[in-house]
């Protein structure tokens, strides 16, 4: 059995689901990876040999991370900031104080802001909802950047990948192999250079929070 008949057996309908079911997961709070899911529903779009639509595979992105969200949202107002101080405990790595804090400056810098870029970002992408939700963000305020944010993101993504699949064979028959492989260093390098600067920035808030909590405990 080839990777192309094992791809033809799969119904559409369920690649929209998981995709709607992982973004949504994801934008609940618990860290999956939506992007990575989106992208490749969006690949196998791109194959007219399997009978996927983009355009149904952005849709259940966008509901996913809309209702995801708003779910969030909802846990995040009933239980407050004392969920991520438990969260953090057990997910250190992905609801540390330095990750809140630095989810938390961008939310007082730009408010409702924060939750629409948030949806471009891996972890404003998991905080946005239940931390809007802590922070008493207005839900109607929420709800407009939430949902303006899951269809630019959503929808964008889906498309751009979509037609660059389809104009995968063009482009590299028309480019070198040096090209190509400088083009994926580069981005490789640019990913690995903002995961540093942030995990830089995320280690500097928990820092600082271990000293303001040493300093109340010791009545400084």
């Amino acid at each position: 059995m080839t990777v192309d008949s094992i791809l033809e057996s799969i119904p559409p309908l369920a690649v929209y689901l998981v995709i709607g079911l992982i973004i949504g997961l994801e934008s609940l709070g618990i860290p999956l990876p939506g992007e990575i899911a989106l992208v490749s529903a969006a690949v196998l779009a791109s194959r007219h040999s399997l009978d996927i639509s983009p355009v149904w595979v952005g849709a259940a992105a966008t509901i996913g991370a809309i209702v995801g969200d708003s779910i969030g949202y909802s846990i995040g107002r009933r239980y407050g900031m004392g969920l991520f101080e438990r969260l953090g405990k057990r997910f250190p790595k992905h609801f540390g104080p330095g990750h809140v804090a630095l989810a938390k400056k961008l939310f007082a810098r730009w408010g409702a802001w924060a939750v629409f870029f948030g949806r471009f970002i891996a972890l404003l992408r998991i905080l946005a909802g239940p931390l809007a939700g802590a922070l008493r963000m207005r839900y109607s305020h929420f709800l407009a950047a939430n949902a303006s944010g899951a269809i630019c993101w959503a929808g964008g993504t889906t498309a751009v990948v979509y037609y660059l699949g389809l104009a995968a064979e063009k482009w590299l028959a028309r480019f070198s192999w040096v090209a190509l492989v400088v083009a994926i260093i580069g981005g490789i390098g640019l990913t690995l250079l903002l995961k540093e600067r942030t995990r830089n920035l995320i280690a500097q808030l928990e820092d600082e929070h271990d000293w303001e909590t040493l300093r109340r405990h010791d009545g400084i």
